[in-house]
């Protein structure tokens, strides 16, 4: 930077997956190495969705499918190497994620909270060049222990019968088990011995019973635990997420007088932050950041008022070089980014949900 900007201490802190990488990893290592992967991912995910919204159980919580499908991932070979790998040759950064991470590193302590594999987490950190010991991810070893051969085919035999269950439909509205159908019902009792009785005494158990996905709360606890130890107050953090696990942090960081951004994000997230924004190219995460660093959540906010590149250009919160590379990506309209109330969290959730799986290259499940 050629100038001294006049704000200092500021921290700038982002989800993984949604605003810097384009994967799914999970799901993905999954479809990869389990026979019929996709569907059990999918199974599972809805599974702990029922469990983490519905039947509310307890120390469940939302991100925890990464824990749930281990055992599964152990049964058909996964090793840390392996994890490792796939997550290096998988990797899809989110187009100009990488100057956009190594930009925000010029102007603020930076740092990545995900509730991803420490294995995908630092072969992302290696693809973008920032330092890992930054991150606060899922800690995970696949090599801590070996099964024998009677519980890999135990866990392949659970797998072919999880596949061929229904998927869980949760109705629009519901808040306790008694709003699903019978026969949801039914499959949710099947799923609930699987796991948490049948599964239990299984060596393999030590994975989901041992590893913790930094989920919501665990998020929080980052963020305020950074801003601890960096001696800034979290009014001076802005944290960037899209998904479930992302909703507490973007509500403690807002409430705070913090920035909090849902990038590309789902209705949870865009709830509970400030600003949405709905963009194929991440250099909006370094138009934001930089606004920030200048002038705080509120020079953020008396930007968005007039989001244009000439409103950009009279506020004087933008360096004209990332101005131009800003026009020359979006040579037509901007990407829409906009300060959220109860009436555009809706419209900008579906112009985000189109957006997402665009990036992502799937369809929503």
């Amino acid at each position: 930077m050629d100038e001294a900007f006049p704000f200092e201490g500021k921290i700038f802190v982002s989800d993984l997956q949604g605003p810097v990488t384009a994967n799914d990893n999970a799901r993905e290592l999954t479809a990869a190495i389990v026979e019929d992967g996709e569907r059990l991912f999918q199974a599972i995910r809805r599974y702990e969705g029922v469990l983490s919204s519905i039947s509310r159980k307890e120390g469940v919580k939302p991100g925890d499918s990464l824990r749930l499908i281990l055992p599964f991932l152990k049964a058909y070979g996964a090793t840390d190497s392996s994890l490792l790998r796939f997550s290096k040759e998988s990797m899809r950064i989110v187009p100009g994620a990488d100057k956009a991470m190594r930009f925000v590193q010029e102007l603020m302590s930076s740092f990545i909270v995900s509730t991803s594999y420490e294995h995908y987490v630092g072969a992302a950190c290696d693809h973008i060049g920032f330092p890992f010991e930054n991150t606060f991810c899922t800690r995970l070893s696949m090599d801590m222990l070996e099964i024998e051969d009677w519980e890999t085919e135990t866990l392949r035999n659970l797998v072919k019968e999880i596949v061929r269950l229904p998927l869980l439909e949760v109705p629009d509205g519901a808040s306790s088990v008694r709003d699903l159908s019978t026969d949801d019902r039914l499959v949710l009792r099947r799923l609930d011995e699987i796991f948490w009785t049948e599964m239990t005494d299984l060596s393999s158990y030590q994975l989901v019973s041992h590893v913790n996905p930094v989920g919501g709360d665990e998020k929080a606890t980052s963020v305020v635990e950074i801003c601890k130890r960096m001696s800034v107050p979290l009014e001076d953090c802005m944290y960037v997420g899209d998904g479930e696990t992302d909703a507490r942090v973007l509500q403690v960081v807002r409430r705070s007088g913090g920035l909090s951004v849902a990038f590309n994000g789902n209705l949870s997230a865009l709830r509970e932050a400030e600003v949405g924004a709905v963009t194929e190219n991440a250099i909006v995460t370094s138009i934001l950041a930089e606004l920030f660093y200048r002038g705080g959540r509120e020079g953020v906010l008396e930007a968005l008022e007039d989001w244009s590149l000439e409103g950009l250009r009279s506020n004087g919160g933008v360096h004209d070089y990332l101005l131009r590379e800003f026009a020359r990506t979006f040579p037509g309209q901007l990407p829409t980014v906009r300060r959220l109330d109860k009436d555009s969290v809706l419209s900008v959730s579906k112009e985000s949900a189109t957006m997402r799986d665009k990036l992502r290259g799937h369809s929503p499940q």
